[in-house]
């Protein structure tokens, strides 16, 4: 038996050591390189890359170059060289849209197109998946071995890690207990923790739903601002309460709590995207200038909990098809969909009508 972490265990080490700002190293096919997050980079360690041999990389996603009119040679990433004045600001400016109107003009930016793009894109998947602004500092690292024993570094091995920064982490149950509701005083609240070291989601149980029959099912993303502040710009507050509602007239039910904030990409990242509302972007673009998808979130998460605790079929509370795909592909039939539609007010009409008109959801 050895105490050293498994490939998992380390990648929950690099995504801590990228939200603290300390640089880890990918090794895989090519040369090795150093990664750290833009958002997280200081003037110091900007300056020892600067002092390093080679040309150092911003590497960000193909959403944000469409947005910086950046040419995209490696598919859903470019590799932005950057200029020898580049300093800290520059950086930010160029992974961050909170000044693109006021200062649009970021270039010329001169991105790579020869060689191997693979860890460069491993990067940018990492860094997002610690919920950051998805965008990478890198440069090329002959000895890595060497360096990164000399600085204390966590190395990856991208062969070891691929398959798990596309897949959704086992999940397992930890305790539940008794859970007296308004909506339903025979509430029971499960805790499911990943493998992974993420954030732990919820299951809310109401009654004693048979296992055999399609249950009254909700997935709910966490929303801080919807669900706890009453934030009038999303329905999620509304859908939350109205679906424990439901489920506490019919006497049963199972809503799934996931811990999916700002649809994945996390909550500083969700205000990052208001404030770009507040400019005039809706969510959807919004989200395509932060480097992000419409939706980053990841369903499979409730089909597993739904099985976890012996579910195979539902009936789901939903207004997004998504979901309900979702759902069918992990093995979870979808018996009837349920409609849901509550929250609109003057403050969320545009969000909702983008949601139906970019997103599918059937309102």
């Amino acid at each position: 038996m050895s105490f050293a972490p498994d490939i998992i265990e380390r990648l929950a080490r690099a995504r801590a050591d990228l939200r603290m700002g300390v640089p880890i190293v990918l090794t895989g096919d090519g040369v090795p390189l150093l990664v750290l997050a833009a958002e997280t980079l200081t003037e110091g360690r900007l300056s020892a890359v600067r002092a390093m041999q080679g040309t150092p990389h911003l590497v960000i996603t193909a959403r944000r170059a469409e947005t910086l009119k950046a040419r995209v040679y490696d598919g859903d990433v470019a590799r932005i060289a950057l200029p020898q004045d580049a300093n800290l600001a520059w950086l930010h400016s160029i992974a961050a849209p909170e000044d693109d109107l006021r200062n649009p003009m970021k270039g010329p930016l001169a991105t790579a197109r020869d060689g191997n793009a693979d860890l460069h894109r491993a990067a940018v998947k990492l860094v997002k998946s610690a919920q950051l602004l998805p965008a990478a500092l890198t440069m090329a690292l002959p000895d890595a071995g060497q360096f990164a024993l000399e600085h204390g570094l966590t190395v990856i091995s991208h062969a070891l890690a691929a398959p798990h920064l596309s897949a959704t982490s086992p999940l397992h149950p930890v305790v539940h207990a008794r859970l007296p509701m308004a909506a339903a005083e025979a509430g029971r609240l499960h805790i499911f923790r990943p493998e992974d070291g993420g954030s732990e989601h919820y299951a809310i149980e109401i009654g004693r739903p048979a296992r055999n029959k399609p249950v009254l099912a909700r997935l709910h993303s966490a929303c801080f601002t919807g669900d706890v502040m009453g934030s009038l710009k999303c329905d999620c507050g509304p859908q939350l309460h109205a679906a424990l509602d439901q489920m506490g007239t019919e006497g049963e039910g199972v809503l799934l709590y996931l811990n999916q904030e700002g649809r994945g990409i996390g909550l500083a990242n969700k205000m990052r995207a208001y404030s770009l509302q507040d400019q005039g972007f809706d969510t959807v673009e919004a989200n395509h200038r932060l480097g992000f998808e419409d939706d980053e979130r990841d369903f499979r998460i409730g089909a597993k909990i739904l099985q976890e605790m012996g579910f195979e079929q539902v009936r789901l509370l939903t207004n997004n098809p998504r979901k309900i795909a979702m759902m069918e592909n992990a093995g979870v039939a979808v018996a009837e969909r349920v409609a849901l539609k509550v929250g609109e007010n003057v403050h969320n009409e545009a969000y909702l009508a983008t949601k139906a008109h970019k997103s599918g959801h059937m309102l």
